[in-house]
């Protein structure tokens, strides 16, 4: 895998993401990229709980657009409601995508680690 540089200052990420090895292979490339993961959650009730535990230390989330059988706006509607920037991420239709997240980033699945890094200098390098 070639790994980008580093970022130049590590942010706190959370992860929702119901795929166990999506989520691995998450991790795997924000730790090589200098970030850290806040938490890694596989439900809403999961990522709620998480919100409320970690609340300001948060500072992006990368949700899956599908959990299962549950979508994930109500947790992508908490965040923004906190001013938590989002990128969401779908291997699949996002036919369901609420108007209101139209703009929002999108990471498609299969991930790989130089789109990842394109989508998190949108929001993290000054520019």
């Amino acid at each position: 895998m070639d790994v980008p540089a580093p970022a130049t200052a590590s942010r706190s990420i959370l992860v929702v993401e119901d795929e166990a090895i999506i989520a691995m292979m998450l991790e795997e490339y924000l730790q090589a990229l200098g970030h850290s993961l806040c938490g890694v959650a596989t439900s809403l009730d999961e990522a709620n709980a998480l919100i409320g535990e970690k609340g300001g230390a948060i500072d992006l989330a990368i949700l899956d657009c599908h959990l299962g059988e549950e979508e994930v706006w109500p947790v992508a509607d908490r965040l923004a409601e906190m001013g938590v920037p989002i990128i969401l991420s779908s291997g699949g239709s996002i036919s369901s995508l609420p108007p209101r997240y139209a703009r929002c980033a999108m990471l498609h699945k299969p991930y790989t680690i130089s789109a990842l890094t394109d989508l998190l200098a949108g929001f993290f390098d000054p520019a």
